[in-house]
Parts: C-alpha cells; sequence; structure tokens
C-alpha cells in the first residue's frame, strides 16, 4: 500500500467518523431524546456533546492532515498552481475552491458550537437557566444541522473532486 492510499484511506474513516457521527446525533439521537424529560434531555446531550467533540475534534484534524497530505500527492500543494488564477477558473480549481470553503465553514461552525454556544447553553442549563439556555439551546441545534447540511454538501463535492 503507498502513502497516499494510507492517506486516502484515512482520510475516509476520519470523513466517516465526523460525519457519521453528526447524522447519528441529528437523525437517531435528537428523535429519541425528544421522548426524554427536558431536565433529563439536556444533561444526556450535554454528555453526548462533550464525549463526541474530542472524538470529533481528533477525525477533524486527521481529515486537515490528510486533506493536505492527499493534496499533495495529487500535485495540488504547487504553489505555481495555487496561485494561477486560471487554475481556479478550470472545474478542477473550481471544486476544490469549494470543498475547501465547505471545510473552513464547517470547521468554523463546529468550533462556536463545541467550544463558545454549546458550553454556554450547559452552563446556562447548570445555573437554573439564566442567561438564555432556550436561545443557547437553539443555535446549538441550528448549527448542528447546517454543519449536517454541509457535510453532505462536501460528500458530494469531494466525489466531483475525485470523480471528476
Amino acid at each position: 500500500m503507498s502513502l497516499y492510499h494510507l492517506s486516502v484511506t484515512i482520510h475516509v474513516i476520519a470523513a466517516v467518523f465526523w460525519i457519521g457521527g453528526m447524522l447519528f446525533l441529528a437523525a437517531v439521537g435528537a428523535p429519541v431524546l425528544r421522548k426524554v424529560d427536558p431536565e433529563l434531555r439536556a444533561k444526556l446531550f450535554s454528555d453526548l456533546g462533550v464525549r463526541f467533540r474530542w472524538t470529533a475534534w481528533i477525525a477533524i484534524a486527521a481529515l486537515l492532515v490528510t486533506g493536505l497530505t492527499n493534496m499533495h500527492f495529487r500535485g495540488l500543494l504547487d504553489g505555481r498552481l495555487l496561485g494561477n488564477p486560471a487554475f481556479w477558473g478550470t472545474t478542477q480549481g473550481a471544486v476544490l475552491a469549494w470543498k475547501l470553503l465547505l471545510v473552513f465553514l464547517m470547521v468554523g461552525i463546529a468550533a462556536i458550537h463545541d467550544f463558545v454556544v454549546g458550553p454556554r447553553s450547559s452552563r446556562s442549563r447548570e445555573s437554573n437557566g439564566n442567561g438564555n439556555y432556550d436561545g443557547l439551546r437553539r443555535a446549538a441545534s441550528y448549527m448542528g444541522r447546517v454543519n449536517v447540511m454541509l457535510a453532505l454538501i462536501l460528500i458530494y463535492v469531494a466525489v466531483r473532486l475525485t470523480r471528476g
């Protein structure tokens, strides 16, 4: 097995883990927890979020490292190529630009969700709702849904990038 194939394999596994985890929480976790007492639901969502957060960030780190490695092996990290406006006008350049934009948006949203909104929501819940718990919970839910939608679009863009 070549280093390129190993890198692609790790990249796919990390993507499956991160995106699969988000899809599981959205499609299975949330609907099941909606039927639970609100106080218990909040605690379980918080516990699930904290547990998933760190493993997800390991997957994100792996995705970033292997993504750059894959770009290197495919000749896409050449400064002359990336600095050439004509490249970005090609189909491959445009698709790469979309993939990079989606990755940037997803990682940014995940960081705000995991390190700002989520912890504030948990602190607000622990202080008996002081600090706009409902608003923070809705914001965290919305951010999670947006990231799931972006992830699905990203999968399509990644297929386009590798398969034309």
